[in-house]
């Protein structure tokens, strides 16, 4: 039987136009709704961006646009869907913060499940973040790695939590973790390995959120 690769290469073809004119629409409208603030097809915007993540960013950085815009969609999106559910959720309450907010001088110990033990010496802003939280009901866990999370979630069984991270890394851990709970995710302020700085101001907001 002869393979017809002029039907399959046409069938192809138009699988592409179709898929590109997809994410295209879904960068649009996710655009819109993260600067107007009014969400439109959430859903659709987040499943044609996860799914095709990749192409996403190939075409913001094809069309000269910073292709993080993927990520600030993402993140402001299920931010924006998982709010009220967020406020209104009771139980065990989480923070995680990225351990690149310590102070270069910190001497904290790293337990094996908990991550960094901060002692609150006020040399960085993870003191004021557990202040908040001590007042607010949230348990805060600083952690070296993504492994770490999944390993407090398993043993804690938190209700919501609230991520703290640059902006890719935020919207890979908030897909994962919105399928067990409500959360919200707040981007550092300037990223890196270490000496970043966090949106103290906005991780307290968010903590504020659940006592409306």
């Amino acid at each position: 039987m002869q393979i017809p690769y002029e039907i399959l290469g046409k069938v192809f073809i138009i699988l592409t136009i179709v898929t590109i004119t997809g994410i295209a629409i879904a960068l649009l409208l996710g655009a819109y709704s993260f600067k107007r603030k009014r969400i439109l097809f959430p859903n659709f915007i987040l499943f044609m961006l996860y799914l095709f993540y990749g192409p996403a960013k190939w075409i913001c950085r094809r069309f000269s646009i910073r292709d993080t815009i993927v990520d600030e969609i993402l993140v402001e999106l299920r931010n924006a869907i998982m709010l009220d559910k967020f406020r209104s959720t009771k139980g065990l309450k989480m923070v995680f913060l990225p351990q690149c907010l310590r102070h270069p001088e910190c001497k904290a110990r790293c337990d094996p499940v908990e991550g960094y033990q901060c002692t609150k010496c006020g040399k960085c802003d993870i003191g004021t973040i557990y202040k908040a939280a001590d007042e607010y009901g949230f348990r805060v866990f600083v952690i070296p790695g993504g492994s770490f999370v999944k390993k407090i979630l398993r043993l804690y069984k938190p209700q919501s939590c609230i991520g703290v991270a640059c902006y890719p890394e935020l919207s890979e851990s908030m897909q994962g973790a919105a399928a067990y709970m409500p959360v919200q995710g707040v981007c550092l302020l300037k990223d890196g390995c270490f000496n970043t700085e966090a949106d103290v101001e906005e991780i307290i907001r968010k903590m504020e959120e659940t006592s409306v």
